[in-house]
């Protein structure tokens, strides 16, 4: 795990070093334990190092025996060993131990880019070619669902890369300006949908495929598509087996690490699977982390213990106080864009448990790092999560409910479409209309978040039947777009890596080969993975009811901090007051507190908005 940033300007001009400087810092909290780059005339590549794997020897870049080729990545190579002995008996030779990244190295050197499918990882690579002087080319590979992050900022003359975007921000002069589309996304999808983002001029590097830079421009391609399966009939017998045997590996192969690990354990079915198959392949009792709440609307850790005890797991709750709001915008800075969703907060409240740190620690200053402080050795550098499971086997609510209308189901497909994204994300069509002031409305005349985001996804999932389709989209909207980035932020902003076995490459194919009857019901969520595991877990985790992992906010927003929110919202400065009608936000605003109507999910997302432009500062185009 790890931190990767850099440039290649296509005259051959450098950034300055006060400008590589403020990349690298920028990404300190990702790698604290060693950084290393590589310039040549024109590009750089750069690598702050978590070390997981091998730890003496993994120092980054990697650079070929001619010098000629160079190599950075952030994230895991978990079947490295494979691959490594595979090229060591065509007669490659080794420099370390056992890095993951120099098999990726050595792996580009006999085969370019085609070796990309052989990986089974989370990863973010940059690799400098140089072998040719009249071709000189930077790739930048993002794996298959987006697990690790990678953003790009490319003016035409120069590109930019990073990990995380305020490693851009650090290299570009003056202050960001505002993409007003992805603004209108943002309030479409509560979250900002790839690869837009709301900094003009950067946007991801997309999950599954290469973005290929030279002196002529740039190409991207894709080199893993998960619209590529065909679903097809199956026994549960069969199915129960191949997802065991499937899920099971892909857990064993996680558990590679030179370093201590554990794994976040909530009692929900995803992660109290995720723990009993660890336990199978461990000779000490996994660590599992919890952290609970006194009201019992929101605590899960009951469950949690109930699992650890039965897994026999070395467990660790604690129990906090719910009002976290004074680390959203600490959260927000690590998150780098406005997110309306409030487990952020809790998840990072679990992270720091699993390292050692108390709530009183707080999170490090902008551009600082922790230190790797862990009291007493009681902390762990690794964590693997139950991230995936609800996007490939339908877990959430909102699919049940969709799917419950006849009426939604049987619509054609461009209103399906437009209906699942209505129903599913924040302000619709026309609450957006009323809530833009009339020059944003107007910029924004052209601009359909079903259209422009949406709809490009759901015609790849043409062939899926409805359930697949609406997963698909969340496969590859809202886990790159949002949930994904939550455990990859806040662990990072402690120095945690988070691992998913779910999204194991072999798991999602398989999940996406499957009907979706299988996973969907008669309102049955999870319809055969609950029955498949239940010989595993035991019954009462298997099906106990989904509790979402989040806080009461809407209840602050009309007591405790009633007066905070409109602090926010209503100042003179705000970014809303430019952008957002006032009179909207205000009836928002005081139906909520009133009770006339919940409006907490809107009004959470117009939070998130402020605590970040507070921080980054954008420019409004006009």
């Amino acid at each position: 795990m790890c931190g990767i940033y850099g440039f290649f300007d296509r005259t051959g001009r450098n950034l300055s070093a006060q400008a590589l400087a403020a990349m690298d810092t920028s990404l300190v909290h990702r790698g604290p334990d060693d950084g290393g780059v590589l310039t040549a005339p024109g590009v750089t590549i750069g690598n702050r190092r978590l070390s997981i794997i091998d730890i003496a020897g993994g120092h980054q870049p990697f650079v070929s025996d001619d010098g000629r080729i160079a190599l950075v990545q952030n994230g895991e190579i978990f079947n490295h060993v494979e691959l490594r002995a595979e090229l060591q008996r065509q007669g490659v030779r080794f420099a370390t131990d056992h890095s993951d990244t120099e098999v990726l190295l050595r792996l580009y050197e006999r085969e370019g880019l085609n070796f990309l499918p052989r990986l089974n990882g989370m990863f973010a690579i940059a690799i400098w070619d140089g072998r040719d002087p009249e071709n000189l080319r930077l790739h930048l590979v993002r794996d298959r669902i987006g697990v690790k992050p990678l953003f790009v900022h490319d003016d035409g003359r120069q590109v930019l890369f990073g990990s995380e975007i305020k490693a851009l921000l650090a290299a570009l002069p003056g202050r960001p300006a505002l993409d007003l589309p992805a603004l209108q996304h943002y309030l479409a999808y509560n979250y900002v949908p790839p690869p837009f983002t709301l900094f003009a001029g950067i946007r991801h590097v997309m999950p599954g495929t290469v973005l290929t830079v030279d002196r002529g421009g740039s190409q991207s391609r894709r080199w893993w598509s998960l619209a590529a399966q065909t679903p097809a009939p199956q026994t549960f017998s069969a199915w129960q087996e191949e997802f065991l045997a499937l899920l099971d590996d892909a857990v064993q192969l996680r558990l590679r690490a030179d370093v201590p690990f554990g794994a976040f354990l909530s009692g929900g079915v995803d992660s109290s699977t995720v723990v009993a198959l660890m336990a199978r392949h461990v000779r000490e009792p996994v660590r599992t982390f919890c952290i609970g709440f006194p009201d019992p609307r929101f605590d899960e850790s009951s469950y949690a213990r109930e699992a650890a005890q039965r897994f026999g797991a070395t467990h660790r709750e604690r129990i906090v106080q719910p009002d976290m709001l004074d680390d959203w915008a600490s959260v927000l800075w690590h998150c780098d864009q406005p997110h309306g969703d409030a487990s952020f907060m809790p998840t990072l409240e679990v992270s720091r448990l699993a390292v050692g740190l108390t709530p009183h620690d707080g999170l490090p200053p902008e551009g600082a790092t922790i230190g790797l402080a862990r009291p007493g050795g009681a902390g762990v550098k690794v964590v693997l999560t139950g991230d995936g499971g609800d996007e490939l086997f339908a877990g959430y609510d909102k699919y049940a409910s969709f799917m419950a209308d006849p009426a939604l189901r049987n619509l054609p497909a461009a209103d399906f479409a437009r209906h699942y994204v209505e129903h599913t994300g924040l302000f619709g069509a026309q609450a957006r209309a009323a809530l833009f002031q009339p020059w944003l409305r107007q910029n924004l005349a052209d601009t359909d978040s079903v259209r422009d985001v949406a709809a490009p996804w759901f015609d790849q999932a043409a062939h899926f039947d409805r359930v697949n389709q609406m997963l698909f989209l969340d496969m590859m909207l809202l886990l790159p777009g949002n949930n994904l980035v939550k455990p990859d932020r806040m662990g990072m902003a402690v120095s945690l890596e988070a691992r998913t076995p779910f999204l194991d490459w072999r798991l999602m194919e398989f999940a996406f080969r499957a009907e979706g009857a299988t996973k969907l019901r008669d309102g049955d969520k999870k319809h055969w993975f609950k029955r498949a595991v239940e010989p595993l877990i035991g019954a009462d985790l298997a099906h106990r009811k989904k509790q979402m992992f989040t806080v009461p906010i809407g209840e602050w927003f009309r007591g405790p901090r009633k007066k905070w929110l409109a602090g926010l919202l209503f100042t003179p400065d705000a970014l809303g007051a430019q952008l957002f009608d006032a009179g909207t936000v205000r009836k928002l605003f005081d139906d909520h507190v009133s009770g006339a109507a919940n409006h907490t999910r809107e009004l959470r997302a117009l939070a998130a908005l402020e605590l970040w432009a507070r921080q980054f500062q954008p420019l409004i185009p006009r």
